[in-house]
Order: C-alpha cells, then structure tokens, then sequence
C-alpha cells in the first residue's frame, strides 16, 4: 500500500490519543480525514476545528459519501474498538483497506530516520521531551506524541519529514510493526497481563522490539535492565548518567556524562527522579542523532511537559493542585516520590481512578501499598474502558487493602465537596480514565477559594 495514493482516511476511534495524532499528521499533508468516536472531547473539538468531520453514532449512514469509495480510502483503527462495531464490520465485509493504527505509524515511519521510545512507564514525557530537543535543534523532524504537549498544545510536532520521534506501544504488541534506527526501552515492569498472560511474555516481547532495529542501529537501555545496549541512569556509572543534581527553585540543575565527556549545565523544571531519567534519556539519543551540547541545553530549559504528567493546575504558597495519568503501582510511587521530593512538609490528599478491572485484578497490592503511602486517599470506582467487570474485582475490595487510615470510596459527584472538607495543602488527582475530565471542575472551585 503507497499511503501518497490514498486521498481519504478514515479513522474509527479518532479521538484517542494515538489516532489524532496520525489525524493531524494526515491533515498537515493535504489528506481529507474523516472519522467516528464514542464520545465528543476536547481533542475531537481540536480536530474538528482543522476541518476534520467527526461523528459519534456508530452508524454508516453518517460517514460522508467520499469516504465509501473503497479505490481511494483508507481505514484505520484502534484495537480499542470491538470487533462487533457496525462501522469497523462494514468496511471489513466491502473490501476496503482496513489498518491498524499501529501498522500506519509503522509504514510512515519506514522510510525515515526514526527513533523510537520503548517501555511500560515514561514512554510519553521522554518522546515529547526528545521530539523537543529535535525541533529546537532544527531537525527535520516529525514528533507523534501520547499526550498533548504544554510547549506545542499538540500531540504532534512537524519541522520536516526526514526524521520520526514515535512511542514504541507494547500494547497489543504494537511496537513491532516498527523498524527504529534508535530505539530506547525505559522499563519493562509487568502490564497489560490481559494481552500477554504473564510477565515474562511482556519481556519477550520488549526482546522482540530490539530485533526491530534497523542494522546499524543503537539500543538505549534503562541501567538495570536485562538487555544489552547503551545505559542511561540517575548518578550511577551508565554510559549517560546525571551528574552534580541540585534542585534550585523547584528545577533540577545537573551534568551529564557521555562517552565523549561531561556536559555541564543542564536545567529540568518536571519534578520526580522517573522524569529526570526520562529527560536523561531523550538527552542520550538527541546527543547520538548529532545535536550540539547548547542547543540541547536551551531546548531542556525551555520543556514545558505534557498536560496530565505531573500537571501543575494550581500553585500557590497555600494550595498546589497537580493531575497526573498514573495508573499503575510504579507510576504512583514515581508520583509520590516526585511530590514528596518538592513538598516534604505538606499534607497530600491523592484521588484515584483506578483503570481497567484487569490491571487492577493483577496488581492489586501493589495498588493498595503505592495508595498507603499518601496522607489522605479519595478513591473512585473502577473505568472500565475497554473491558466487561471481574467478579469481586472492585474499588471497595482495593480500598480494604489501603493500609491508610484516612481513606474513602466517593463518587465523582462528591468529589470537589471532599476536597473542601480536607485540609490537605497538595491535592493531586490520578489516573488514566475519565477523572481527566474533572480537573477542569476541580480548578475552577479551587481557584476561585485560592
């Protein structure tokens, strides 16, 4: 398939995170894009203000008469969808070409200098910070972002067309369809057990990922991890480390050793150890794609971060309000440790959403140990997403595994009343599931008291 043949895209599911991104790149080159979601959002309202039509009725009727001409059409989804949508089974059954998202992203990114971030945590902060630095450096880049970032107020960055930054998603075991000419794994924690049964079928696929690499291409590997390959880490003797760290109004300032030396004078305002390790990270494969040592300096300093990774919505002497994606037990305790680190005195209210029955199935107590260690814990129900309940897997049976004594189990309706009866002076909302949708509520009550 020669994707400069094909006119129109389709997308079902294009309000994901993953899928507009791909919706934008196709847009910024003269494609017409078309597509259906489940539910209106802030990004199909982003889309739709580029042009793009989107609808929210499972239904044919309402895909416009351009796109049902299987000859100049192309279909793409998300493994999200079911197999028993209408829309999906339609274009199946009359021939059309019907991709994966993640296939896509693997024919764009063939021809092209790609470098690729793998890993079960940290994936979206480090490919935005790396997408970043290229454009600052004036690559010729193209940048598909997991998240949206705070410096672009896009899932995507284009400068060119020569060189991809991508997420290597090992959901699904979508990161093979790649073919990276660096490639760097962060983490191989045990997720997404639903899809591969057991953890070491997620390390053998990471495995896998590595023999996706192009040739003469470079593997990046977190120190520690069994792989070899160029390590990176956090004041220890990785091949590219953090160096002489001090926190100076809230940012890190640090060295970075090299192969080829120290490279002094690097400021990072995210906060957390997990985010200066993705930043280490993003610096090791910009100085191996050949950006100078200021330049790199100057795009880090200027890193603004990705809205709902450690998202500052409030911060002031008295209240800070921060909302982050976190959900799973790891990403929690980066969290903590990251908010413990700027905050060592203050009372923390933490609200949890967990996502999926099934990650919380698997993981369970290592949910109910990371929640113990905040001051204060609101948990939610379980978000769904994609799946159908568990039997017994529910919020209140996580909630009597908390250690924490200050707990509850609250509806998203009671929130905001929850968060006035607290006096906690940081309250930080987590997780991957419509809880997202409540900052913007939250903010505002809390502004206007603050």
């Amino acid at each position: 398939m020669n994707l400069n043949s094909i006119h129109n895209i389709y997308f079902i599911g294009i309000g994901g995170i993953g899928m507009s991104a791909l919706a934008r790149y196709f847009v910024a080159n003269g494609k017409h894009v078309s597509g259906y979601d489940k539910t209106a959002t802030e990004i199909t309202k982003s889309l739709e203000d580029l042009g793009v039509s989107v609808h929210f009725e499972d239904d044919i009727k309402h895909v416009n008469s351009e796109f049902l001409n299987p000859e100049n059409t192309l279909v793409v989804y998300t493994p999200a969808i079911p197999n028993s949508h209408s829309e999906l089974s339609y274009f199946k059954d009359k021939g059309y070409q019907v991709l994966k998202r993640s296939t896509v992203l693997g024919k764009i990114t063939k021809q092209t200098t790609c470098l690729a971030v793998a890993g079960t945590h940290g994936k979206t902060t480090t490919t935005s910070i790396l997408g970043h630095l290229l454009n600052v450096c004036n690559a010729p880049v193209t940048a598909f972002l997991g998240g949206i970032s705070e410096n672009y107020n896009s899932n995507l960055i284009i400068n060119g067309t020569d060189v991809t930054v991508v997420e290597a998603d090992e959901f699904d075991r979508s990161f093979l369809t790649l073919s990276p000419d660096l490639a760097c794994i962060t983490s191989m924690d045990a997720d997404h057990l639903d899809i591969y049964g057991d953890a070491s079928e997620l390390v053998k696929s990471f495995k896998d990922f590595t023999e996706c690499i192009k040739p003469k291409g470079k593997l990046f590997i977190k120190n520690g991890l069994p792989l070899k390959g160029i390590t990176y880490g956090i004041e220890d003797d990785s091949d590219y480390s953090a160096q002489n760290i001090k926190i100076q109004k809230g940012s890190y300032v640090f060295d970075v050793k090299t192969p080829n030396g120290l490279y002094k004078d690097f400021k990072f305002s995210l906060p957390g150890r997990h985010n200066l390790s993705n930043a280490i990270i993003a610096l090791a494969m910009a100085v191996e794609y050949g950006c100078p040592h200021n330049q790199l300096a100057k795009g880090l300093a200027s890193y603004k971060g990705v809205k709902r990774r450690f998202t500052y919505q409030i911060k002031t002497d008295d209240f800070v309000f921060i909302d982050d994606y976190a959900h799973h037990p790891e990403e929690i305790k980066a969290v903590y440790q990251a908010v413990r680190e700027m905050y060592p005195r203050k009372k923390v209210l933490a609200i949890f959403q967990p996502h999926l029955f099934s990650r919380t199935n698997d993981f369970v107590d290592d949910f109910a140990d990371s929640l113990s260690k905040f001051d204060e814990l609101l948990l939610l129900d379980i978000y769904p997403a994609r799946e159908l309940p568990i039997e017994g897997v529910t919020s209140k049976w996580l909630l009597n595994k908390i250690k924490n004594s200050n707990k509850k189990l609250i509806q998203k309706s009671d929130l905001i009343n929850e968060i006035k009866i607290s006096n906690a002076q940081v309250v930080l909302t987590i997780g991957a599931g419509d809880i997202g949708e409540e900052v913007k509520y939250i903010k505002e009550a809390f502004s206007v008291a603050n």
